[in-house]
């Protein structure tokens, strides 16, 4: 009896174990075969459930335990809540200027750009995991305890999760991330910061005196970068410039020699800025980085190969963590896969779209946009939701385009890829890069909430898009989405312009972006989209407007 209930539960678990295919020749198949892989692991629906609710908590709480770089969280709040003029502030933050005013640690996650946990009326298109006393904190901080000692470091959250109206939204790009900012400024200050010093002024414990050695220690391995404009990130070059202070071994071993006298890299001097993607996109696509250059592997692992390269991390040590933690990886993965875009209707209402004019755009799009970004299948006689997506149908395999975009982005890949690809953590995920020309031309599914668009944010509204790229908008300012009739331009689907800009957005110049800076071009997606061989317009900007209607529905 025995034997036979072993036998029937190892039936059931091989039943139930499925594993995506996320080697370069990974399909999903032709058009009429499309499945979604919102489910990507196949569970069963209970299972599913369990199974996202603690992917979610993963998303919010940073799980990897082992991560090198803490900063000791009691002293770092009463550093943050004494006088702003005190001598030992002042001198910690000589060598970072812009955040000297701040007089709580409220502040600093407000400037970082975290949001705090959501109330339960305020859920939209993606649930949160019921309340936990550590969601406490901001969306993104973690406090992860080693040695009696509690120290701060920053999840998914903390760049995938937006305020969008007042609602947030896991999944989401955060229009305004600070973190490699946060990253390029804590450098400078630890620098200078000294840790008895550090201890006598904050009445602070051995251990946490030891947690911020550490911190300096790992810190020699760490390269920073600060953004062009804020609302990019600069994940790639840190990754890439901290890689070139390590040992060109399989294990990126932390020599002091290396670290003093790092490598070359062409990304000390130039730039491959980017947004945060969304999260919901995963599920349409066999490559996930914008420019396509990560043509095997799980996502989930390799962005936690990227984040501890990124925080001076024992590469030995992550490996053996991963290892260990597989169903974290498959928890994360479930959750971020099962992520859904946020709908058009759900702010604006049903009635605000035109139905007649969207079905119109939908021929246009099939014409100009469908090769690329996918087609969309519409039930357009539906009573109760006539904007209802059926069914997205993406490429098979996903493809990389060179439709102009500024190419400083995928250009930066090619600096990296071959230590990316000789570390032996990387050969035991199976993930390989492959520079690319071009970028992932991206399902659209969701695209109304993702202004400002292309992959460095050049471009504030879909208007700005359909227009010839010598006529778009040099520059623009950035501002909140607070209020959806004074802040989103809801005709042209993104930030307004020109006069209609909101003044209290002009009163901050970091909210001000230039696209004549290095790889902040808006130039691109245009020729043999909007025009024809000739060069002459295809389309009216009464069809232009019909073509955005119709992606408010997507």
């Amino acid at each position: 009896m025995t034997i036979f209930l072993l036998t029937l539960l190892m039936y059931a678990q091989t039943l139930y174990s499925f594993s995506p295919d996320w080697s370069q020749e990974a399909s999903l198949g032709k058009a009429e075969e499309f499945k979604s892989r919102e489910n990507i692991y196949d569970l069963p629906e209970r299972e599913w459930e369990e199974t996202i609710n603690k992917g979610l908590e993963h998303a919010l709480i940073y799980p990897v335990r082992v991560t090198a770089l803490l900063i000791p969280f009691r002293p770092l709040k009463k550093f943050f809540e004494t006088d702003s003029y005190d001598p030992l502030r002042q001198l910690i933050f000589k060598g970072a200027q812009e955040i000297t005013g701040f007089q709580s640690l409220e502040d600093i996650f407000n400037w970082l750009g975290v949001h705090q946990y959501p109330l339960e009326e305020e859920n939209q298109a993606n649930r949160f995991p019921e309340y936990k006393k550590e969601f406490q904190h901001p969306m993104g901080a973690t406090l992860i305890q080693r040695d009696n000692v509690k120290g701060l470091t920053f999840s998914c959250a903390a760049c995938h999760s937006a305020s969008l109206f007042g609602k947030k939204v896991l999944g989401l790009t955060n229009r305004f991330p600070r973190a490699n900012h946060f990253f390029h400024l804590g450098k400078a200050a630890l620098k200078i910061t000294d840790s008895s010093l550090f201890k006598f002024a904050l009445q602070t414990t051995d251990e946490e005196k030891r947690m911020l050695k550490q911190t300096k220690k790992v810190m020699k391995w760490i390269a920073t970068k600060k953004p062009q404009a804020l609302g990019l990130d600069t994940s790639l070059a840190q990754v890439a410039l901290s890689l070139s202070k390590r040992g060109d071994d399989e294990y990126a071993t932390r020599y002091l020699k290396t670290a003093l006298m790092p490598r070359p890299n062409d990304l000390n001097h130039k730039r491959a800025d980017s947004k945060p993607a969304v999260w919901w996109n995963l599920k349409y696509k066999t490559r996930w980085l914008s420019d396509g250059s990560i043509v095997s592997g799980n996502p989930i692992f390799t962005n936690f190969l990227w984040n501890e390269i990124g925080r001076g991390t024992s590469l030995r040590e992550l490996e053996k963590w991963l290892q260990k933690n597989t169903n974290t990886i498959k928890e994360l993965t479930s959750a971020v896969f099962a992520t859904k875009a946020p709908r058009y209707i759900d702010f604006f209402g049903l009635q605000s779209i035109d139905i007649e004019k969207a079905k119109k755009g939908e021929q246009i799009f099939n014409k100009s946009c469908q090769g690329c970004h996918g087609s969309y299948e519409k039930d357009w006689d539906s009573d109760e939701d006539p904007t209802q997506t059926t069914k997205v149908i993406y490429h098979a395999q996903t493809p990389v385009k060179n439709v102009g975009t500024d190419p400083l982005r995928y250009q930066g890949m090619q600096y990296f890829a071959k230590e990316l690809n000789q570390l032996k953590i990387s050969r035991w995920m199976k993930t390989v890069v492959t520079p690319q020309r071009g970028y992932v031309p991206p399902p659209l599914v969701g695209i109304w909430a993702r202004w400002p668009y292309f992959h460095n944010n050049s471009i504030p509204n879909l208007c700005a898009l359909m227009t010839r790229p010598e006529d778009r908008p040099k520059s623009y300012w950035a501002g909140e989405a607070i209020d959806k009739n004074k802040d989103f331009d809801s005709e042209c689907l993104g930030y307004p312009i020109g006069n209609q800009t909101p003044r209290e957005w002009k009163k901050d110049k970091a909210y001000y972006f230039d696209t004549l800076k290095e790889g902040l071009s808006n130039s691109g997606h245009y020729e043999r989209i909007f025009t024809t061989k000739e060069g002459s317009e295809k389309y009216t900007w009464a069809e232009k407007y019909s073509l955005i209607e119709f992606l408010k529905t997507l």
